[in-house]
């Protein structure tokens, strides 16, 4: 694992990386409770395939430190359990292997192979980084990329569920976010998958 860098000091000339957020929410906008229950997720077959081929598809993930400590205390030893289902050590096992990118202010970043810390978010850094970059959970991520403009595709996982307060998904953006959707699926357990880009 890499000492913290500020990202502004990476460089790759005018090339940028696919930037996809993959966020499972509620219809009200929500992607976890007041205290962050998860209690209302549906995770089906289908949704297990759909995360499978998005990490397979992606050269790195871009996390924040919770998100980054909470992934790293759990998916690379299920990635090795053998009770675990075949479906979850296979996508514990594309984690493990893929690049990370840990965006943290402080030098407490759990361990975990092939991660880099950096210590803020800057559009200097993310050209830094090649091909598809994948971003889970770190709200305070997603919502910094959305107002720098810099997010490319989102993937909502929609649940059929109002929570009525929690944590929302585009919170504290000083703009509204129009989305354009490319493609809806219903799954099995009554998730609809929409993937949307920015309206430029």
């Amino acid at each position: 694992m890499t000492e913290p860098t500020p990202l502004g000091r990476h460089t790759k000339g005018d090339a940028m990386p696919k930037i996809i957020v993959s966020m499972w929410t509620t219809l009200d906008g929500f992607v976890a409770g007041p205290e962050d229950e998860l209690d209302w997720l549906r995770i089906d077959d289908r949704a297990m395939d759909y995360e499978q081929a998005l990490v397979d598809d992606a050269d790195a993930l871009l996390l924040g430190r919770v998100t980054h400590g909470d992934f790293a205390g759990y998916w690379p030893a299920a990635a090795r359990n053998p009770e675990e289902s075949d479906a979850v050590r296979a996508f514990g096992r594309r984690l493990d292997e893929l690049p990370k990118y840990v965006v943290s202010a402080t030098s407490e970043t759990a361990t975990w192979e092939g991660t880099h810390v950096f210590d803020r978010i800057d559009p200097a850094a993310i050209a830094a980084i090649e091909g598809t970059v994948v971003v889970y959970g770190s709200l305070s991520i997603v919502r910094a990329l959305t107002g720098l403009g810099l997010v490319d595709e989102f993937h909502l996982l929609l649940h059929p569920v109002y929570l009525r307060e929690g944590q929302p998904l585009f919170g504290g953006l000083e703009s509204r976010v129009e989305l354009e959707p490319s493609s809806l699926e219903s799954f099995g357990s009554g998730v609809t998958l929409m993937k949307a880009r920015p309206a430029r």
